[in-house]
């Protein structure tokens, strides 16, 4: 651009200039054209007079027949006319009109010849007419004309064959100048669709690039994406198999301490009899105490690994956990269990989604009433839990909500899709479709 445009406009202001000057050369070269034609008929003109004027000489001088006047001084009256007319035809030519005042010279030389015959035959002294008539002055007045009127001729001609010339050349620098730009506007036109091929052929480059970039991009995305998920996969069985541990040891080591406890404070209580009421009260306070530690730990076992889910199933599983939760939060909950066939671990997911449901509900919800469904649909398994709380907007969902970002990572771990809807003040609707299979 920097290059192209200054060029295209000098080249334009080249061909302006070309032709303002072949016009202004060619109307000079017409103008000229016209005055040396002017100059030419009016020396045609101005000879022709001549020949009247001595035609109707001789008529006269020959016959004495005074019609024959009447062309010879018509011829006069039209010859100073001429002689004015083909003087301003002149004027801009000096040469010219030299050579003009000469002819002049001799066509009033020729004129005073005929005007003294003329008068000489009129009053009858025939032998002075005579005389002239056959003297050769006449003669030498009129070639003396006739060459100069020739000369003029000759000039005009030249003239006019020099303006053609500067027409021509006018013209031929016009076509020059026009096949100059052409060729110029035509490699211009080359070397911009030179220059739009390669623009072209760079940006298939440069999308060929971005495109294998992107896909090197995507690819190392994916992989990373499958990275994480294996991770975060990793990361859940080996959090389940930790609260598995923690649940036996829990079951196990705990359990037999505080039933140990618990048989050992019977036996006191068996051995004190009814002696001491105020040691029988507070051994009753004790048995109270272990029973609800023993409560505690059995909850807190189940919520670490749910034995139940081994030894009941599903469906009993997902009974007792709503059930339970139903009493210590007050939510009214209402289950509709179908028998579906699933493995262990896509038990577990279930299990692990109601389970972080409910935790949700009693945190953020302000829930009243739930629906919790399980049914079977060909060859997948629905989970459905429905809640009346207060919802929330899921495009601005908290990237620090790990709560339900474990849960989506559970269910499609588990080769399934969670679907969440809610909106504020409509409540939270959870889906799940797992696949009984995997």
């Amino acid at each position: 651009m920097v290059i192209s445009l200054p060029l295209a406009i000098l080249g334009a202001a080249i061909l302006i200039t070309i032709n303002e000057a072949s016009f202004h050369a060619s109307t000079e070269a017409t103008r000229k054209i016209e005055l040396a034609e002017s100059a030419r008929q009016s020396v045609g003109q101005l000879m022709h007079t001549m020949l009247d004027a001595e035609t109707g000489t001789r008529g006269f001088l020959l016959t004495g027949d005074e019609k024959y006047l009447q062309p010879y001084e018509r011829a006069l009256t039209k010859l100073g006319q001429d002689l004015a007319q083909l003087r301003q035809s002149l004027s801009d030519q000096p040469e010219d009109l030299a050579e003009f005042e000469l002819m002049a010279l001799y066509i009033s030389r020729k004129q005073s010849e005929n005007d003294l015959s003329v008068r000489m035959r009129k009053i009858g002294n025939d032998d002075a007419w005579k005389f002239m008539l056959t003297t050769d002055v006449g003669k030498k007045n009129m070639d003396a004309i006739r060459l100069q009127s020739e000369k003029l001729m000759t000039s005009s001609s030249a003239k006019m064959q020099a303006a053609h010339s500067q027409i021509n050349h006018s013209l031929l620098l016009s076509r020059i100048g026009i096949a100059a730009i052409t060729l110029a506007g035509l490699l211009a036109f080359y070397m911009y669709l030179l220059q739009t091929e390669a623009l072209l052929a760079a940006g298939t480059r440069e999308k060929l690039s971005l495109k294998n970039e992107r896909d090197r991009l995507e690819a190392l995305v994916r992989d990373r994406t499958a990275k994480l998920a294996k991770l975060a996969t990793h990361l859940q069985e080996v959090r389940e198999d930790e609260r598995g541990h923690l649940a036996r040891e829990l079951h196990d080591e705990l359990g037999a301490l505080l039933t140990a406890a618990k048989l050992d404070v019977a036996r006191i209580k068996s051995r004190l009899g009814n002696g001491l009421p105020e040691a029988n009260e507070r051994l009753e306070h004790l048995v109270s105490t272990l029973n609800s530690g023993i409560a505690l730990k059995r909850r807190i076992v189940e919520d670490l690994r749910p034995s139940s889910l081994s030894h009941l199933g599903l469906v009993a599983s997902l009974e007792i956990l709503t059930r339970e939760f139903a009493d210590r939060s007050g939510i009214e909950i209402k289950t509709a269990l179908a028998s579906v066939e699933l493995g262990g671990s896509a038990q577990l997911t279930v299990y692990r989604l109601v389970q972080e449901s409910l935790t949700n509900m009693s945190k953020y919800a302000k829930a009243t009433h739930a629906d919790i469904t399980l049914r079977n649909n060909d060859d997948h398994v629905i989970i459905e839990v429905s809640d009346d709380g207060q919802g929330f907007d899921t495009d601005k969902v908290a990237a620090t909500s790990h709560g339900l970002a474990g849960m989506r990572h559970r269910v499609e771990a588990a080769g399934g899709q969670l679907f969440i809807e809610s909106s504020p003040g409509k409540g939270t609707h959870i889906r799940a479709n797992l696949p009984k299979t995997r």
